[in-house]
């Protein structure tokens, strides 16, 4: 039997337990980053924040941290919770630790879509959005035309097909940006690497239910993804429509990711990182691993945002910078560490 432990039996209380210590540290970090910032708010400020009233001073408190710093905190958690789960999916149908949105181009074919929906002066309501998510599918359907030969899918020829297409897309999008005359769409390129300065409860209510609704959907396939990282035979004798579940799963992410892109810009890494640290420390089983790295993801990208804002005040960095140089080792160290315990189901 070997040395190796038993790893405890998943139950719903443990489910439960592992969600909420999750939820309260994503809580926690985004109280932490509601006080960071250029503009220094001190704790009586924020007191008196629960109070009616208040001097200018107050006033100013409130309106640097509910209507600027509050939003901006939201979005990013609802941003990295859909990139991580994004992550989480990829990874499982196509059995391949490397696999997220942004490596295998969905990302970047999301974005390049939002860009076309800018070029023809679709609204930020729903038309950049639908722009974005139709940008989001294309890819999925090139990168699944190119990659399949039959239904049993070739991760590595995926990986590398989606290489190709976000180097494409890529190219693409810094075509139109240099090409366009329009100063709207060269402000963009700050944007291009993920920019979330321009937030507003406008953009979190319209994030927000596509990731709720996508998310509880992902979560009813948990059981389908454990059978599936077992791998397919094993899966259909077990009767998962493997076809259904694999087309259904790719279209539920492709509009959750083309949705937070379209008001996120391109934020690499975040699927990649989170999926394994969540892997290692709770395990494969997808009823687990589906909130924890979701979660984790949200945590992880309040912090880079943070970050972002605060490393060179009162100038920022694009949050997509940050996720990268924390992305790209952990990237190259996954590809030194195949067969270890970081790439293990």
């Amino acid at each position: 039997m070997g040395d190796r432990p038993l790893r405890r039996p998943l139950t719903p209380a443990r489910v439960a337990v592992v969600s909420l210590g999750m939820g309260c540290l994503l809580v926690l970090v985004g109280c932490v980053a509601l006080l960071v910032g250029t503009a220094h708010i001190s704790f009586d400020q924020v007191r008196a924040l629960f109070h009616a009233g208040g001097d200018s001073q107050v006033e100013t408190a409130r309106l640097i941290l509910l209507d600027i710093r509050l939003p901006r905190i939201i979005l990013a958690a609802l941003v990295g919770f859909a990139l991580a789960l994004g992550g989480v999916v990829f990874q499982a149908l196509l059995r391949n630790p490397l696999a997220d949105p942004f490596i295998l181009g969905v990302s970047s074919g999301s974005a390049f879509g939002a860009i076309i929906g800018i070029l023809l002066g679709l609204g930020t309501g729903f038309g950049v959005p639908a722009m974005s998510f139709a940008g989001a599918l294309s890819t999925l359907v090139l990168l699944l035309s190119l990659g399949i030969k039959r239904i049993g899918m070739e991760s590595s020829t995926i990986l590398l097909t989606g290489v190709i297409i976000n180097a494409f897309f890529t190219a693409m999008i810094m075509f139109f940006v240099s090409v366009s005359a329009d100063a709207k769409l060269h402000s963009m390129l700050f944007w291009l690497y993920g920019d979330l300065s321009q937030t507003s409860y406008s953009h979190v209510s319209l994030i927000a239910p596509v990731v709720l609704v996508s998310s509880l959907l992902v979560y009813s396939f948990a059981n389908r993804l454990n059978l599936l990282t077992a791998g397919e035979g094993s899966a259909l004798r077990m009767g998962v429509d493997v076809v259904r579940t694999k087309l259904v799963l790719l279209v539920v992410v492709s509009l959750m990711i083309g949705t937070v892109v379209a008001f996120s810009g391109l934020i690499g890494f975040v699927g990649l990182i989170v999926p394994h640290l969540a892997r290692m420390a709770f395990g494969s089983d997808h009823r687990l691993l589906i909130p924890a790295a979701a979660l984790g993801g949200a945590t992880f990208l309040v912090v880079a945002d943070t970050l972002a804002r605060a490393l060179i005040a009162p100038s920022e960095l694009p949050v997509g910078v940050i996720s990268a140089f924390v992305g790209a080792p952990f990237f190259l160290y996954l590809l030194l560490a195949r067969g270890s315990r970081w790439s293990r189901s």
